[in-house]
């Protein structure tokens, strides 16, 4: 298997957690990092032993890596898929892709128009218990679903290892949102209407700390999807992991604290831990997220070393940014909002 190596935009928060799961696949290697403040790509690039940059153009020409990795804030989303793609270099974006629509959709036209490989980092599909609730509905083990609840609600301080989130305009639904869509998407299939309600709770932020989105998804399942941010103390903290309940036609399904799927049927519950991998790397608060990283950076590698369209590829992703676009539409009119094909 050829070596894929990597180049790596962002020196960030979340970078250092990404790098290392990259360590994770093998035959990759991280060669270079990028970042407006050199100084941060000095320090990532030499945990990988690779090259540290502060003009990305000049990374991608002197490394001329198989893959770039956009880690960076959504600001420089778009500047850096156009440049990767006037490169011919595949691109992996962060997610949220971009702050509007048009900013989405060019990253994808351009991708599109150039044939150039283009994918979105959407690890929360592959959370260890997600992953699994994902395979029992496909597999029909509670039947046909018809109702869900998707619940990101936590009291841990967010902010703390992320400051620069408190100054956001458009907050929870963009920053952890986009991820609950998607996986509802990936559960149920498209929504073809939307409502949502969204509100600022903490007075020392910008954004919406708290929002509900109702959708009708696949033309039959009626799915809700809470987000809570504002720091209300819980019973059991179970941040970060998502929780969930679908209702089917022959039974249902779980996601509880501790990575616990319990399915019931007429036969009764069957309740099975479905822990995340352990890597050193991770951080215990976050390892059902950080683990994720692993098994979503390895299906990328292999699609793009085969050519194939990644499960999360840019095309995809624009209907669950759509969907995020959608519920802010939603929140500002109070309206039902009709979701675009």
């Amino acid at each position: 298997m050829a070596e894929l190596r990597v180049a790596v935009a962002g020196a960030g928060f979340w970078a250092g957690y990404q790098t290392a799961a990259w360590g994770e696949v093998p035959g990759v290697r991280v060669v270079a990092v990028s970042d407006p403040d050199r100084a941060k790509a000095e320090r990532l690039a030499a945990r990988l032993g690779g090259t540290a940059y502060a003009d990305p153009a000049d990374m991608l020409d002197r490394e001329r890596p198989d893959l770039l990795d956009v880690i960076a804030a959504v600001p420089a989303h778009l500047p850096l898929v156009r440049l990767a793609v006037g490169k011919r270099v595949p691109v992996v974006c962060q997610k949220p892709l971009a702050a509007t629509p048009a900013e989405c959709e060019e990253m994808v036209r351009l991708a599109t128009d150039a044939g150039v490989w283009f994918a979105v980092h959407e690890n929360w599909r592959w959370q260890a218990p997600l992953r699994r609730i994902k395979d029992l509905l496909a597999a029909g083990a509670i039947g046909t679903p018809f109702r869900a609840r998707l619940d990101f609600v936590s009291g841990f301080d967010i902010f703390a290892n992320q400051p620069t989130l408190k100054d956001d305009p458009e907050f929870a639904i963009a920053d952890v949102g986009c991820h609950l869509l998607d996986l509802a998407r990936s559960y149920f299939g498209e929504a073809d209407r939307l409502y949502c309600q969204a509100a600022t709770v903490r007075p020392d932020i910008r954004g919406e700390d708290v929002a509900s989105v109702h959708m009708r998804m696949g033309g039959r399942v009626a799915v809700t999807v809470n987000l809570g941010y504002a720091g209300t103390p819980l019973e059991r903290e179970s941040f970060p992991e998502t929780l969930l309940f679908v209702e089917g036609d022959r039974g249902s399904i779980a996601a509880t604290p501790g990575c616990w799927v319990r399915v019931t049927t007429a036969e009764g519950t069957h309740a099975a831990r479905v822990p995340p991998p352990f890597y050193p790397w991770a951080d215990p608060r976050y390892a059902v997220v950080h683990s994720s990283m692993a098994p979503c950076l390895a299906h990328l590698a292999e699609a793009v070393r085969a050519g194939r369209t990644a499960e999360t590829d840019g095309a995809d992703y624009l209907r669950s940014m759509g969907l995020v676009f959608a519920a802010y539409e939603s929140a500002r009119s109070g309206q039902v909002v009709t979701v675009p094909s």
